[in-house]
């Protein structure tokens, strides 16, 4: 090679590049040389967590993969499955949780961006985006500040390529003070045949370097990304990507005009570790090499060296693989939308990742070397011993009255109104919503036919917190439940895990944990996982995030003139309760809000009756048994009936047995009320069809009871709470508003 600077690596070139030691010494062995400059900034990306999975690729091969409907499961850029009409359904989740900490609007904006393209390069046109995040307490002017800015980028982007944000959720913890989570998740479809792979093949086919032209911005994005952040992370504040969505809607429109085109031999989008990561996956996945010649790419600023240009995660770029004979026509296609188009780089027979600048070769790697040669990393010690639960002391909890009770977890940041953030998303746009945020999923049309598609974004760390492989099932039981709530079918999932430094071994283990968790329920629930993500070193100065187990669900309905909504809808329907009345408090909101503390193990899963009732409700629904169906999660029993009124605005009057004459919140009726425990619905129907649900719940084994009625202007429950529908309303919807 010639033009090239043997590096002799210090520790600040590793920490640079987020190297270990240890991995530069196996670097070395395996090339037997030292590497230059470029070779090892490259190696620093695709051997970041973000890029090469190290700590988490072993376990993940346990997750439940394969089902009737998948086509594309893991290692592409989504996963797809089959939703009849002779179309796919493509999705997938992803983080930006490190940017969004350093610069919100950009974090999130490009994190919006980021997963757009990796469901448009798979050839499908994005109808739908969902999201989840967290933060710290929102009455922190730090955590506001966060809060406005990543809404604000989610907003900004989705709303300007026209593309809606149906769901999503959002929650505020200690736990997210110093590492927020912004977490999104996007849906498209496409026809089958025009299924598009990011698979390269054919030596000496060329290289085509769509879109933006590259900057310096995200240099060392991946490798930011796989680290722990410091008091001098703003600093990294360069390493955060800038966004332009309207550059990005015309790649999304050219990219799809060419969805299925011959001429396309595989197209894959830059994202993390920018060209070196793009080139280097696209070549290995067809197991051939690939030559990049930098000095052909468009710049937006002069002087980029071979580093900056081969690292830069600067937004809005794609890669077309295509045959000489076919690149002037393709070319002329990306003209049309105003789109720089530069041949970049040629496929090779042998499997070299190799780097030019004009005549001068900067960079020689063996492809697996690069792509799958990266240390794994095992648990760094025996499983931790695992503290008792601590009890929460009851005496702590204040004296609310349980009107005063209701009133406090409506108007909790964690359990109030989300009007105000979904109002700053066009969660309309496509006009293909038909079912809208504020509910359980939302449900999108597919256009042409009557199906419709159930997205939900789900997860709670309370429970992971307390025991990571019981809550991460949970969080598909609740993800499940939500679409079920619909009258869809759970079809398929992707799962975004984040998690605090995986050096340490109760977060390793957590990690090993949730994983485990997530397979056995989706095993359980014969849903598979088709794509996913895994965000480590969400961690601070030594404090790190509880483990954080979100799972985007998509579920399908054959027609959406049968779905069904979550608010009660007509006076004189019975309302009732699908699953078991019981008195779990640990773990639940009403235990962190009252006694300020997150104690003792979370919430009974009996996963065969969850996933009975899951059949029973969705049958109900196809029956047209039900007027509506509400999930009943966190805040219990209580909080679910009091949303149904709201989102139906009508009162509702309900008695449970169990409470007895309770006129407080003592021998058990806090749990009854406000306990979180599953496999439950709140439902509501007509008088007429109580028989044929009993006979239906029957047939299924699963518990059912009438409470009550639909009617008035109160949500009354037993003799214990009797709250006005207008004072209920108004402590709902004032959870997010700024106060003085």
């Amino acid at each position: 090679m010639t033009s090239v600077e043997i590096v002799v690596a210090s520790d600040a070139d590793l920490a640079e590049v987020a190297l270990t030691r240890a991995e530069y010494v196996h670097l070395v062995d395996s090339l037997g040389r030292e590497p230059n400059r470029l070779e090892l900034g490259i190696v620093g990306a695709l051997w970041s967590e973000h890029c090469s999975y190290k700590t988490s690729k072993p376990l993940l091969g346990t997750l439940p993969t394969k089902g009737p409907r998948v086509l594309q499961g893991p290692g592409e850029n989504a996963g797809a499955i089959d939703i009849g009409h002779g179309l796919a359904c493509v999705f997938k989740i992803e983080s930006h949780n490190h940017p969004s900490a350093i610069e919100p609007y950009q974090g999130a904006a490009t994190g919006v961006g980021g997963i757009l393209r990796d469901i448009f390069t798979m050839g499908a046109r994005p109808i739908a985006l969902l999201d989840s995040l967290r933060f710290g307490p929102l009455d922190e002017p730090h955590q506001r500040h966060l809060f406005d800015g990543v809404v604000a980028g989610i907003g900004g982007y989705g709303n300007c390529i026209g593309v809606p944000t149906v769901g999503g959720e959002l929650y505020f913890d200690e736990s997210y003070r110093t590492n927020c989570l912004v977490n999104a998740m996007c849906v498209g479809i496409v026809e089958q045949g025009k299924l598009t792979r990011a698979t390269a093949s054919g030596p000496g086919n060329l290289v085509l370097l769509v879109g933006a032209d590259t900057g310096r911005d995200g240099i060392h994005g991946a490798s930011f990304a796989s680290v722990v952040l410091d008091a001098g992370s703003a600093a990294r504040r360069p390493a955060v990507q800038v966004g332009n969505p309207f550059l990005e809607k015309c790649l999304m429109e050219a990219c799809l005009e060419l969805a299925g085109d011959p001429r396309v031999v595989a197209m894959q989008d830059l994202g993390a570790a920018g060209l070196c990561g793009s080139t280097a996956e696209l070549a290995h996945r067809g197991g051939c090499g690939i030559e990049v010649d930098v000095a052909r790419a468009s710049r937006r600023e002069t002087g980029m060296t071979p580093y900056e240009v081969m690292l830069s995660e600067s937004q809005e770029r794609m890669l077309i693989v295509a045959k000489p004979e076919d690149v002037r026509s393709l070319q002329a296609v990306f003209e049309r939308w105003d789109l720089h188009s530069d041949v970049v780089a040629v496929i090779l027979p042998e499997q070299r990742f190799v780097v030019r600048d004009g005549t001068d070769q900067v960079c020689d790697l063996p492809l697996d070397l690069l792509v799958d040669g990266a240390p794994l990393r095992g648990a760094p010690g025996p499983p931790p011993d695992r503290p008792k639960p601590a009890v929460a002391d009851a005496a702590a909890a204040p004296s609310w009255t349980p009107d005063e009770a209701l009133l406090a977890l409506l108007g909790s940041p964690n359990l109030g109104s989300r009007k105000g953030v979904y109002r700053r998303y066009d969660h309309q746009v496509g006009d293909a919503t038909v079912i809208l945020p504020g509910g359980d999923a939302a449900m999108v049309r597919v256009d042409g036919t009557t199906l419709g598609l159930a997205l939900a974004t789900d997860g709670n760390s309370r429970y992971t917190a307390l025991d990571a492989r019981h809550g991460a099932m949970i969080a598909v039981c609740e993800a499940a439940r939500n679409v079920v709530a619909t009258g869809a079918k759970p079809a398929a999932v992707t799962n975004c895990l984040n998690f605090a430094n995986p050096e340490h071994a109760d977060v390793w283990w957590n990690l090993y944990d949730a994983i485990d968790g997530i397979s056995a329920a989706c095993t359980a629930l014969d849903i598979p996982v088709v794509s996913g993500n895994v965000s480590l070193y969400n961690d601070t100065g030594g404090t790190g995030i509880d483990p954080t187990v979100v799972i985007g669900m998509v579920g399908v309905i054959n027609d959406v003139a049968g779905r069904c909504t979550a608010g009660f809808r007509d006076e004189g329907d019975v309302v009732g309760l699908v699953g078991p009345v019981a008195a779990e408090l640990d773990g639940s909101e009403y235990q962190r809000i009252a006694v300020g503390v997150n104690a003792g193990s979370p919430p009974h899963l009996d996963i065969d009756l969850e996933r009975r009732v899951h059949a029973f409700v969705i049958e109900a629904i196809e029956a047209d048994l039900l007027h509506s169906a509400h999930d009943c999660a966190e805040g219990g029993l209580a909080i679910a009936i009091a949303e149904s009124c709201l989102l139906g605005d009508i009162g509702a009057s309900v008695e449970i047995d169990e409470l007895g004459d309770a006129k407080g919140l003592i021998n058990g009726a806090a749990g009854i009320l406000f306990g979180e425990s599953q496999s439950r619905f709140v439902i509501s129907f007509a008088r007429e069809a109580l028989v044929r649900l009993h006979e239906l719940a029957g047939r299924h084994s699963v518990p059912l009871r009438g409470l009550g009625s639909v009617g008035g202007e109160r949500v009354c429950v037993t003799q214990c709470i009797d709250v006005s529908l207008a004072d209920v309303r108004c402590a709902h919807e004032g959870a997010l508003i700024e106060r003085e």
